[in-house]
């Protein structure tokens, strides 16, 4: 079964929700498995504080971002455990969600905004390895929530020191 990924006409949880029910008709497993799983964390989230609220397309793209990198890590854990058919249903789970999600940043792209923003970091008189915390709050918001933290923080520990 094809996915179709997240088209800008309804909202993600929506694209979501109707995914879903072709994944029932179909009897797609994998994709029906992680379909719920990523619905049950946006629902939690709606419904965790005293009064529900309905998420925008920014935050769930939040909670999936998270729940890729979950199925990413689950995944890699099995490969130290030896369980070679979990390692593949994790990564095909992962591959269902990230259709939803923007593209990642290149690196390229991510090496021209680390530049910029340890540049405006030293204009405002922030240098060196004192600058990190703000270069890489900076470069995060400008990379969208798709874009790796500690892949941030390491090119930005390598820019500044080098």
């Amino acid at each position: 079964m094809t996915l179709t990924p997240y088209s800008g006409r309804m909202s993600v949880k929506s694209d979501m929700q109707a995914a879903l029910t072709t994944a029932m008709k179909a009897r797609d497993e994998i994709t029906l498995s992680s379909l719920r799983l990523a619905l049950s964390a946006i629902s939690v989230a709606e419904t965790a504080g005293d009064e529900s609220v309905e998420l925008s397309d920014a935050q769930v793209l939040a909670i999936l971002a998270v729940e890729v990198r979950k199925h990413h890590e689950t995944a890699d854990a099995f490969v130290t455990a030896g369980r070679p058919e979990r390692v593949e249903r994790e990564r095909a789970e992962a591959a269902v969600l990230e259709a939803y999600l923007p593209a990642a940043v290149s690196d390229d792209d991510l090496q021209r905004i680390i530049a910029e923003e340890i540049a405006a970091a030293a204009a405002a008189g922030a240098e060196g390895m004192k600058a990190m915390g703000k270069v890489v709050s900076a470069v995060r918001a400008k990379a969208g929530p798709t874009a790796d933290g500690g892949k941030i923080a390491a090119m930005v520990k390598a820019a500044l020191a080098g």
